[in-house]
Parts: structure tokens; C-alpha cells; sequence
């Protein structure tokens, strides 16, 4: 049952036929910066982590109890990101309207296609995500999916401001179609360029611009390196020609300045989100500033 056809079956929650403002809790800073720019001045946004900390590991502090109560509206990642503390929140008081299958309950990757489903799930390959991979922000077709869909959302739980977020979204999405346009001229100098990773955390930015990973910092996804992974890592960065170590912003340096020193290659801090690095303070700023970090690194050799 699709969530429009739900809004009319027995026992669903019914929208609100106006609310004043709408109360939007992102779960991450790049669901944050998309709901700012479909819902402008109609929109409250709360976003409930920064650029600069791991979504996975959360805790469900009291003061997102406190927003998530209030809202209308959850944006998050999903496909397991935040399954270490958003279940919390909505035990904790949370309206039924945000609840699953309801028209404020809005996670990206259940509109997006998810890159990497593993073939199965166990303890004994450290975090894995039965869905596929999470971190979906990194892929500009994804972003306008999830504009569009933010939008028929609002439009349903706030249909006195629906005209507001219909030309809000097709300006965002003109935009973002001419940014996009420019951004993907670029990714063609990047193609097959070999890099280390910490973590599998860019998976959509290098199925789009064609980076290619070579090895992976952690031993499993969650569980860090030991002295002989890393050593593996090292015979596969050189016989690789490694360009450089990626980084996200809340990443651990284990490993990666033994790595860079034995490799001979640099450690490449990327933004990974809104707020990662300085400078940072928009989706558009998000894919310019990534794109300008992977060229630095390409024109170093």
C-alpha cells in the first residue's frame, strides 16, 4: 500500500488540514539542509546530529526526546543507519504521525536505490547492513529524488502551504539539475582513480565519479584494523598506486597515519555531509567542495 493510499484506510492517521509551522527532525545534517530548501519560512528544522559525529552511535539524549515529541515530520537515512537510537526516540513519545507507514515518516533510502545489499547477515562480519548500504546523500540523483518526495509530503501534512513547497521544489530542482550537469563534467578526470577508504561509507560517490577503492581500513565494517590488516592494506595500496586515504570528518586515525607514512600518500579529509568541513554549509557546497578535494588529489601526480 503506497502512503497515499494509506492516508485513506481505516484506522490511519489523518494529516493536519493546516498547520502553522511544520516541524521538520532530520535525523542527519544533509536531510537538515534539503528540508530548509523545500520548506523555506513554512518550515522548522531540527537537525539531530552535525557534520562532524557518527550517525551510527547516537544516544538518544533527552534533548532529541523533547524534538522528536514535537514534530511533524522525520526525515532520516534508515536501511539501519540509525538503529542504535532512533527506535528510542519514537518509543519515547513520539507523535503517531511520524510513526512507520505514516505521511510524516520519511526515510531516503526507501526511495532511492541501495547500493551493496550483502548476500547475508551475520555478527561475524561486524556491521553490516541488511538493506544495503546507507549513506545515500553522496549520490546527486538521489538528492533530487528525495526533494521531490519531501515535497509531496509536506504538500499532504500542510496543504495550506502546498503551493509554497511546489515552487520551492522546482526551483530547488532547477538548480540542482544545472548543478548537477557540471558536477558529473568533472567526475571524468576521477574515473579509476585508486584510493584507500576507512570505512565502506562512499560507496555512491565512487559508483558516480568511478574512484575506484582498493582497501579498507577497517578490518569489518565497525571493527577496527588489527597490525596484519593493516598490513594487507598496505601491499594493496602499493601494488594499487593509491592516490590517497579518504577520511570523513568523525573517522578514527587509527591506522590511517601509519598507513600514509609506510604508503607514502595523503590523508584526504572529504566533508562526507553538510557541516563536515568549513565552508561547507549546503548541499551544493557538499558535492563543489568534494569534487574540488578528489581533484587535488588527481593533480598531485
Amino acid at each position: 500500500m503506497t502512503w497515499i493510499a494509506a492516508l485513506a484506510a481505516p484506522g490511519m492517521v489523518q494529516p493536519s488540514p493546516a498547520i502553522a509551522e511544520v516541524r521538520i527532525f532530520a535525523c542527519e545534517p544533509e536531510w537538515a539542509a534539503l528540508a530548509s530548501d523545500i520548506g523555506g519560512d513554512a518550515v522548522h528544522v531540527y537537525a539531530a546530529t552535525h557534520g562532524r559525529q557518527d550517525p551510527h552511535y547516537i544516544r538518544a539524549r533527552p534533548s532529541l526526546i523533547a524534538q522528536v515529541r514535537r514534530a511533524d515530520v522525520l526525515f532520516c537515512s534508515g536501511a539501519g543507519l540509525e538503529e542504535g537510537w532512533l527506535p528510542v526516540l519514537l518509543q519515547r513519545g513520539a507523535r503517531a504521525t511520524i510513526q512507520p507507514h505514516q505521511p510524516g515518516h520519511l526515510m531516503a533510502s526507501a526511495h532511492v536505490r541501495l547500493l551493496d545489499p550483502p548476500s547475508r547477515v551475520d555478527r561475524s562480519l561486524g556491521h553490516v547492513h541488511a538493506e544495503g548500504n546507507p549513506h545515500v546523500q553522496l549520490l546527486p540523483a538521489n538528492i533530487g529524488f528525495l526533494a521531490t518526495e519531501l515535497a509531496r509530503r509536506l504538500t499532504v501534512i500542510d496543504p495550506d502551504n502546498a503551493e509554497t513547497y511546489r515552487r520551492r521544489l522546482s526551483a530547488f530542482q532547477d538548480r540542482w539539475k544545472d548543478a548537477t550537469a557540471g558536477w558529473t563534467g568533472r567526475t571524468s578526470q576521477l574515473e579509476g582513480m585508486p584510493v584507500v577508504a576507512y570505512h565502506e561509507a562512499w560507496t555512491y560517490l565512487f559508483a558516480w565519479t568511478g574512484i575506484e577503492q582498493v582497501a579498507a581500513i577497517e578490518r569489518l565494517p565497525g571493527v577496527p584494523p588489527t597490525a596484519s590488516h593493516l598490513q594487507e592494506v598496505l601491499e594493496l595500496a602499493r601494488t594499487a598506486g593509491a592516490r590517497a586515504i579518504l577520511r570523513a570528518p568523525y573517522e578514527p586515525s587509527e591506522g590511517m597515519e601509519w598507513l600514509s607514512d609506510k604508503a607514502g600518500i595523503p590523508i584526504v579529509e572529504l566533508p562526507f555531509t553538510v557541516g563536515g568541513l568549513e565552508g561547507v554549509d549546503d548541499l551544493f557546497d557538499l558535492f563543489d567542495v568534494t569534487l574540488t578535494l578528489l581533484e587535488t588529489v588527481r593533480d598531485r601526480h
